[in-house]
This record gives structure tokens, C-alpha cells and sequence, in this order.
């Protein structure tokens, strides 16, 4: 089953707000074994949007569409598919009940334009709201299905998940699903990855190997379809298995998660707790860190010592390491271990990350931009310390400095 998302709104042409909805239904339709070929986005123009399911009925076998469902004059996607179809919009009774309650029971004026969310295309399924009013709408005609979703997430997750899921299933007939494993790497580029596995992908044809990057980590997507999960397992274990055998050492984990998730998750396992200090980086890394749920009671705090007088003052290293001709200065080795066994010792923590370095756009004390210097001092144990000569812009620079001290923790942990 081929399938085309068709997200209606011109605030999302306008980049008011961003289509997240199509992220979440192309995932959902692959596990239900749908290959998502086109997602169109069209704004509230009702032509507009005739056309543009003129298109995708004649390149899908289902079109879904997410938003335009609402009580408002620019809510047009039922009244477009309506125009196409050649069939009438009727009240969904239920639907209309529960509209009238919700306003009966603020006490509050129900508009007549709420009216217009109940409203359903004939012959068609109700995809009930639970989390909303604007009900959805299940139909097919000459071979094509169509799944009417509304816009807010919040509305349009949990009626995919509990209703349109099901209906679609219901419509697939001798179709296997997808099953995939998610390899997340670190310390290692998507090209350096991709020519480590170049041999495997190109003859790759069940499962399919597939590379995603973002800044600091690569993902590795194993997928195949199979009429059971055990049918898959013996598909996908081999070719995870070779892959950890030739990069094992970049693997930290095997779903979607982030590094500092991963990090924050070993470190609560074990009873462990972590401080930072950071310069180049401006605080990204404790930024990171505290953006995974449960931070708390591994990560003790950072420092952002950005000048040399506070990387004196709060962290003890003296001027005559951070300022003068013989100095190693603030962007060396010398300074990014010292930063880190410094934090150690006043923390009390198990480990101390410290990161240094020029982020740019210009070149500090004679150093190159990209120049980082990152040390993970640990109760206990030696400093480990890893000098890096990054590319790119300061933003850049400063989010590839902060992922690559991180994955110098996790090798630790």
C-alpha cells in the first residue's frame, strides 16, 4: 500500500508552526507496512486543495490528511474531499452530542460553526475524537482510502493510535509489516560510518540498511518485512551482528535515543553522579544534559568559567598556566585537565567533564578555529583527555564539541 500525507494549513507554508504530524504518521505507517511515497503541504484554499488530492488519488492507495477539520470558515478539507468525491457532508450524531455537552457544561454559547466539526462525508467511518471535538473520517472510493485526521497533535496521535490505525489494517490484505532496529553511533561521521559498511549496503536488499545523521551522532536503520516478528529477528540479528563486529565501539545504543540520554541512563544504574565545566561550549553540554527527564539525580551541576579570571576564581587554575608567553594557555590540555580534576575534587562527584577551545569565528591566543580540548577526570581513575580540530560554523563547532565530549564519557562509562 502506497500512501501520500497531505497536511492542510497555511500557517504551516507560512513556518509558523512546524509539520510534525507528517514525522509521526510516516513512522506509524511504517510499522503498519505502509511506504509513504509524497507528503504535500497546502493551504486553506479549498481549488488548491482539490487539486492536490486530484494528484495524490491517482499516485496513492491512501490519502491521509491531517488538519482543516476545526469549527472555522478555513477548515476546508472535508468540504474539499466532499467537492472531489461527488458526496454529501451530514452531522455525525455522537459527535454533535458531545459537542453540545462540552459547551453545556462550561456554560458557554456553542457558535454555530462548531456544528461543523461533527460533520461527516456519507458512507463513510467516524474516527472518534477522545481528546478533542472535530471527529475524524474513514472512507474509500474506487480503491482509494482516505483517513481525515485533525491538526493538533494532541488530537490527531491518539485518534491515529486507537482508531485510523486499526481501519487501515483492516483495508491491507496479504501485506507483511515492517520490522526495524535503530543502531545509534557516536564519535564516528555518517561517511567514515557509511564506507565502514559500504560492502553491506550495496547489496543490501532484505533487510535494507539505511544512514540518518544529525549533529554529533549517526543512526543505522536495519528494516525488512516479514509475516512475524520471530520471522524478522532472524533476519535483522546477522547483519546487526556484523555491524557490531566492524564498529561496536561507536554503538551506545539500540533504539532511538539520544547520547545523553543513553549517559544519563548507565549513570543512574550505577549510583553515579556528574558535573561539568564548560567554556567554548557555553553551557550546551549541562543544556543537553538537563534536557532528559530523570537529570536530576545524576547531574550535580556545571560551571561556564568563559573567561580566564573565572576559570582562576571558581576553579583554581593559576594565570600563569592561562596567561603568558611560556603558558600552555586557557585552550590546552593542560587547562582542560585541570578544569576537570578541579571540578572533581570541589564537587565530590564521580566524574568531571571539562571542555576549552576556540569556537570561532576568529582564531584565540594564536589557536585555529575548531581547536577543542575535552577531559573527563573520574573518582578514582586517570583523566582521559581527547584533543579535536572541528569544522564548521560557532554553533556548529560548539554542538559537535559538546556531543564528542559526551561520547568521551560514555566510552569511560
Amino acid at each position: 500500500m502506497k500512501a501520500e500525507i497531505i497536511a492542510v494549513g497555511t500557517e504551516l507554508l507560512l513556518g509558523q508552526i512546524v509539520n510534525t504530524n507528517a514525522q509521526f504518521l510516516s513512522r506509524a505507517c511504517a510499522d503498519l507496512g505502509v511506504s509513504v511515497y509524497f507528503q504535500t503541504v497546502v493551504g486553506d484554499n479549498e481549488s488548491r486543495l482539490i487539486d492536490a488530492i486530484r494528484i495524490a488519488a491517482g499516485r496513492a492507495d491512501l490519502v491521509i490528511f491531517t488538519g482543516g477539520l476545526g469549527p472555522t470558515q478555513d477548515d476546508l478539507t472535508k468540504d474539499a474531499l466532499a467537492v472531489y468525491l461527488g458526496r454529501k457532508l451530514h452531522i455525525h450524531q455522537p459527535s454533535m452530542d458531545k459537542i453540545e455537552a462540552f459547551f453545556r457544561h462550561r456554560g458557554a454559547h456553542m457558535v454555530e460553526s462548531n456544528r461543523r466539526q461533527a460533520l461527516m462525508l456519507e458512507d463513510s467511518d467516524p474516527l472518534p475524537n477522545d481528546t478533542g471535538m472535530a471527529v475524524g473520517v474513514a472512507l474509500t472510493n474506487e480503491q482509494t482510502h482516505y483517513v481525515l485526521l485533525p491538526g493538533p497533535p494532541k488530537e490527531m496521535k491518539p485518534m491515529f493510535e486507537r482508531y485510523a490505525a486499526a481501519w487501515i489494517s483492516s483495508k491491507m490484505t496479504g501485506v507483511h509489516p515492517l520490522y526495524s532496529r535503530m543502531l545509534k553511533f557516536a564519535g564516528i561521521g555518517e561517511s567514515l560510518l557509511e564506507h565502514e559498511l559500504i560492502d553491506l549496503v550495496q547489496v543490501q536488499s532484505d533487510p535494507t540498511i539505511a544512514t540518518y545523521a544529525k549533529e554529533g551522532e549517526v543512526a543505522v536503520r536495519l528494516t525488512t518485512r516479514s509475516a512475524t516478528r520471530e520471522e524478522a529477528e532472524q533476519k535483522l540479528s546477522p547483519v546487526e551482528t556484523e555491524i557490531r563486529q566492524r564498529l561496536g565501539q561507536h554503538i551506545y545504543a539500540n533504539e532511538d535515543v539520544t547520547l545523553e540520554e543513553e549517559i544519563i541512563r548507565l549513570m543512574k544504574v550505577r549510583g553515579l553522579q556528574l558535573a561539568v565545566a564548560e567554556s567554548c561550549t557555553g553551557g550546551l553540554v549541562s543544556d543537553l544534559l538537563t534536557a532528559v527527564s530523570g537529570s536530576s539525580s545524576v547531574f550535580q551541576g556545571g560551571i561556564v568559567v568563559y573567561t580566564n579570571e573565572w576559570k582562576h576564581r571558581l576553579l583554581g587554575i593559576p594565570m600563569d598556566v592561562l596567561e603568558g608567553n611560556d603558558a600552555p594557555g586557557a585552550i590546552s590540555d593542560v587547562t582542560a585537565r585541570m578544569l576537570a580534576e578541579n571540578l572533581l575534587e570541589q564537587s565530590g562527584t564521580d566524574y568531571a567533564v571539562a571542555i576549552t577551545g576556540v569556537a570561532g569565528p576568529g582564531e584565540s591566543e594564536g589557536k585555529p578555529v575548531g581547536l577543542v580540548y575535552v577531559a573527563v577526570a573520574q573518582k578514582g581513575g586517570a583523566t582521559a583527555l581527547k584533543q579535536l580540530q572541528l569544522t564548521g560554523n560557532r554553533e556548529m563547532i560548539k554542538l559537535r564539541a559538546a556531543k564528542s565530549a559526551l561520547y568521551q564519557l560514555w566510552q569511560l562509562l
